[in-house]
């Protein structure tokens, strides 16, 4: 071989050795990434994440989830960095390949708030251009609300490709937050961050805009017009909130008080104990959904409408039961009555209590039950919706039942004047034991309804007493209508002045001035229209 030849094959070889060796000390900046997560440093770490999380490694985005649930592994003997997976299998972070276990010497990678946010913004970044859209919406969100400046570039990336309208405007958001904040921003950019953010009108935009520091004049005033403008908007819709909870209790009010009304209407009985005909209601439903749960908990979503029938069933006939053993010997004695049925009630109340016992009981919202949508800027929950949509379809019934049944029409017979109507043949006391136990059943579809929004315990009904009696008044003694404007009027009055509602005295009061009121003026501000004969 010639000498030549042999020099070169030997330099070669010096080369390659070289190479080799130098080769752990040119690792890339991934990898120098993870191995930063191993010194135990805040910033360290804070260093590593953006490294990382922009390194387009297949790796980035399990290391930034390990680390933000806990699962990001550093040895500090020899630095080296593991991920554990929820399957309890661990992976080395620097190079994906498998390991027996990870040493007992290696702890979690620590955090803190501010790496909190960074980790948030990271993994918002590393998700925005999922092919799955409401992966990439939530993306947007989570990145809005950490607006850390290393997601700004993934949020360009993102924003040009991005065609979903409502994830392009997160993504806009989402960029103006960060603009907001970052500072070598220039002024133009941070004015057009607030205006977007002034479009957001939300409440994260509103604490961003009064927490982002000292600023350009122009921007200053800019922020403060904003500010302004989204506070004025916040205020009229927690208004609308507040209205759309009105008509939530008012919807639940006006079961409770149909039944009232209908009573009071027909017989002119004050009944006491019609609370705990919502509360026999409730306790329905909990039993339903008991056996449901323990014998055929594939019917978990129906059990709210096997719970109705089952709820008008069993206080419609202790409604009847009650008028029949009772109510009927008390006829034309109103303070009788009133004291009886209170009396009744605390029964009642003591009945339950030692069958279910005094505390809470748990019942669930099915899956269609559960949840809630953004309208605007309230929000509304399926729960509450399904609620009102209910209660508007029960009244629509009742109402076609007393228009066009041969009941109906001996209950409003008997309403406008009891001894005509026991003239023309109508048996009256069948019609009082009858409208009784409807004016129960329908409580006790208001237990059932309440029982969604409300703790279902023995004194469940207590609660909603004075409000239904205040129903009444307005509504009119057997006056649909009038009950119905009654208890949204109500349910939406409560839900105004809630912050400054008296306490339990002050319901105390309102229900003696209520009965009262009745007792001088039984038809109620809107009566029905009729020749009463009677006394």
């Amino acid at each position: 071989m010639p000498a030549y030849l042999s020099a070169r094959l030997c330099s070669l070889a010096l080369s390659l050795l070289l190479i080799a060796f130098a080769l752990p000390a040119f690792a890339g900046p991934f990898e120098d990434g993870v191995a930063k997560f191993a010194n135990d440093d805040f910033s360290d770490t804070e260093e590593a994440i953006g490294a990382v999380a922009s390194s387009g490694n297949k790796l980035a985005f399990p290391i930034i989830s390990a680390l933000q649930d806990g699962r990001l592994m550093a040895d500090p003997d020899s630095k080296k960095v593991y991920v554990t997976g929820t399957d309890g299998k661990s992976i080395d972070a620097a190079t994906g390949e498998a390991v027996a276990s990870v040493p007992d010497s290696a702890s979690a990678v620590r955090l803190n708030n501010r790496l909190r946010r960074s980790v948030d913004a990271a993994l918002g970044g590393l998700t925005l251009q999922s092919p799955d859209v409401g992966t990439r919406l939530q993306a947007a969100q989570s990145v809005f609300k950490s607006h850390e400046e290393t997601a700004l570039d993934a949020v360009d990336a993102a924003l040009a490709k991005e065609s979903n309208r409502a994830v392009k405007t997160a993504l806009g958001e989402a960029r103006a937050a960060i603009l907001l904040f970052k500072s070598d921003a220039t002024e133009v950019e941070k004015l057009e961050a607030v205006t977007t953010l002034k479009a957001r009108g939300d409440q994260e935009a509103l604490a961003l805009l009064t927490g982002m520091g000292d600023q350009p004049a122009s921007v200053t005033k800019a922020a403060a017009s904003a500010i302004g403008s989204i506070q004025s908007s916040l205020a009229v819709w927690s208004m609308v909130q507040n209205a759309w909870y009105g008509l939530s209790l008012g919807s639940v009010l006006l079961l409770a008080a149909i039944g009232l009304a209908i009573t009071f209407g027909v017989m002119g009985v004050i009944n006491m104990a019609h609370g705990e005909m919502v509360m026999l209601g409730a306790y329905t439903t909990f039993v339903v959904q008991e056996v449901i749960r323990t014998r055929y908990p594939g019917l978990f979503d129906y059990s709210l409408l096997i719970a109705v029938p089952l709820a008008f069933l069993v206080a419609g006939a202790i409604g009847v039961l009650i008028e029949r053993s009772i109510i009927r010997f008390l006829y034309g004695r109103p303070l009788e009555t009133l004291l009886a049925t209170w009396g009744l009630s605390l029964v009642l109340q003591q009945a339950v209590r030692t069958m279910f016992g005094p505390t809470n009981r748990e019942v669930g919202n099915p899956s269609w039950m559960s949840g809630a949508f953004e309208l605007g800027q309230i929000t509304i929950t399926y729960n509450r919706l399904w609620i009102l949509v209910f209660t508007l379809a029960v009244f629509a019934i009742l109402l076609a039942m007393l228009r066009y049944t041969a009941l109906g029409l001996e209950m409003r017979a008997v309403t406008q004047n009891r001894r005509m109507a026991a003239s023309m043949g109508i048996a009256t006391s069948r019609v009082d034991a009858l409208t009784f136990g409807l004016g129960s059943g329908i409580a006790g579809i208001a237990g059932v309804a309440l029982s969604q929004i409300d703790n279902v315990s023995p004194n469940l009904g207590q609660s909603y007493i004075i409000d239904s009696f205040m129903v009444v008044v307005f509504g009119g003694v057997g006056n649909l209508w009038g009950t119905l404007v009654g208890a949204f009027t109500l349910g939406i009055a409560n839900k105004f002045l809630e912050p400054v509602a008296g306490a339990v005295l002050g319901k105390i009061a309102i229900l003696v001035l209520i009965i009262l009121f009745i007792q001088k003026r039984p038809r109620g501000l809107f009566a029905l229209k009729g020749r009463a004969v009677e006394a």
